[in-house]
Parts: C-alpha cells; sequence; structure tokens
C-alpha cells in the first residue's frame, strides 16, 4: 500500500518527502476537503519533487464540466501527475459522468500519461453529493484510472464512521474489478491500516495525522510523523 501526503506548500512538501511519502499530494484545506491550491506552488512542488508523484486536488466541484475541465488542464499544465477531481456538485451517477467524462478527455487530449481520479465522499449522504457506492462505476465510464473516497465534511468524524467495513472492501473490489486503483482518505491514521491492508486497498490518503497537533488546518507536517506511518505500513 502506498502513502499519499497532502501537503499545502513546498516546506511541507520537502518534509512529506523527507519522510518517505511515495505519492505527494498538494491540496489547499482552507477551500474545502479537496481544496484547490494555486498553480504556482503546484509547479514549485513538482519542480521539487522530480521523479515523486505529483497529484493535486481540483476541489470540491459543482455540476458544471466547461468549469471543472478547465481547472483540470490548469492542473495539468501546472505539473501534475494525478488529477483529483472532488464530485461535490454532481448528485447523481448521470451529472459525474458527465463531469468526469470532460475532465478526462481534457487531460488525454493534453498527456495521456496523467491519471485521472474520481473521488466520492464517504458521508454523501450528509452532503447530497453522488453515492460513494457509484464512484467505481463513475469512474470506469468515464475513463478514470483511479477510484477514491474521502470525507467532505471535516468535523471530526472520519470514514470509518461513515462506511462500515463490507461497504468499503465492497468498494475496493468493485473498482479492481474494473481495473482501476483505489485511494482511501477521511481522517485515516495508523489504527486503520490493518483495515485498509486487508480489503487491497492501493493507496492510503493522510494529512491530519502527520501534522504536528494532528490538525488538518493549523497544523504543519512533520517528517517524524510521516516516517512512523510509513514504517507501519
Amino acid at each position: 500500500m502506498e502513502l499519499l501526503v497532502s501537503a499545502i506548500n513546498l516546506d511541507e512538501a520537502k518534509e512529506a518527502l523527507a519522510g518517505g511519502a511515495d505519492i505527494l499530494d498538494v491540496k489547499n484545506p482552507k477551500e474545502g476537503s479537496l481544496g484547490a491550491n494555486f498553480p504556482w506552488i503546484i509547479k514549485e512542488i513538482s519542480d521539487y519533487a522530480e521523479d515523486v508523484i505529483v497529484s493535486t486536488t481540483i476541489g470540491d466541484v459543482p455540476y458544471k464540466p466547461g468549469t471543472v475541465s478547465l481547472a483540470a488542464l490548469g492542473s495539468a499544465v501546472s505539473g501534475s501527475n494525478y488529477v483529483k477531481v472532488g464530485l461535490y456538485g454532481p448528485e447523481n451517477y448521470e451529472q459525474a459522468v458527465e463531469v468526469m467524462n470532460a475532465v478526462v478527455k481534457t487531460i488525454n487530449n493534453y498527456d495521456e500519461n496523467i491519471t485521472v481520479v474520481a473521488c466520492g465522499y464517504a458521508d454523501a449522504y450528509r452532503v447530497g453529493s453522488v453515492e460513494p457506492i457509484d464512484i467505481p462505476k463513475v469512474a470506469f465510464d468515464s475513463g478514470c484510472d483511479l477510484a477514491m473516497l474521502d470525507t467532505y465534511l471535516k468535523d471530526g468524524r472520519r470514514l470509518t464512521d461513515h462506511m462500515t467495513y463490507d461497504e468499503l472492501k465492497s468498494f475496493v473490489e468493485t473498482s479492481h474489478n474494473y481495473n482501476l486503483k483505489v485511494a482511501l482518505a477521511g481522517s485515516v491514521n495508523a489504527s486503520d491500516i490493518p483495515l485498509l491492508e486487508d480489503i487491497n486497498c492501493d493507496i492510503m490518503g493522510v494529512r491530519g495525522c502527520v501534522c504536528t497537533g494532528g490538525d488538518r488546518n493549523n497544523g504543519t507536517i512533520d517528517s517524524l510523523l510521516v516516517r512512523q506511518l510509513k514504517d507501519n505500513i
């Protein structure tokens, strides 16, 4: 299982890499669960990271395929290897596929080697977005490479508070049957490693648990915490 660590700036990116992160994610927690960061910060981190995979979030996006596809292109041009789309605005499978179709077409026209990630929310029932169980099919039918789950509301409740073991296992198995990789996030930490490994999750996504103070918004990534988590994996 690979470790994805979400950084907000170059200093944090350096700490994440020093700790052994496999995938360096770039986001802006001030703008939401999958809040988008600025193109110049993405480029700065991408230039520094060299051979390490750089993943970027383009936001908890609305149901506006044109707007979202332009944001995806901006992420790719800035140096991203993975483009993550938080499917917040789409309310159902059809709307989600429409958005992701636009993103995949945009990215493939720019660089077919860039990985496109369709990300849903384990707490979709609280915010009215597309159901998490639909995300693997959305990803497959639109030509994405990876299906992901996170939590939208960062209120102390975690991925496993919203979905059972069996539901998470089904999500992973369905995605793998579609030949998709799977990333799981949502306030996961070292205690979740046995579960994630047992259900064959490919990528564990974190931020808060590797920040000083454990606060995703106000904390700062610490390489020692990243290393401890990586060693546990």
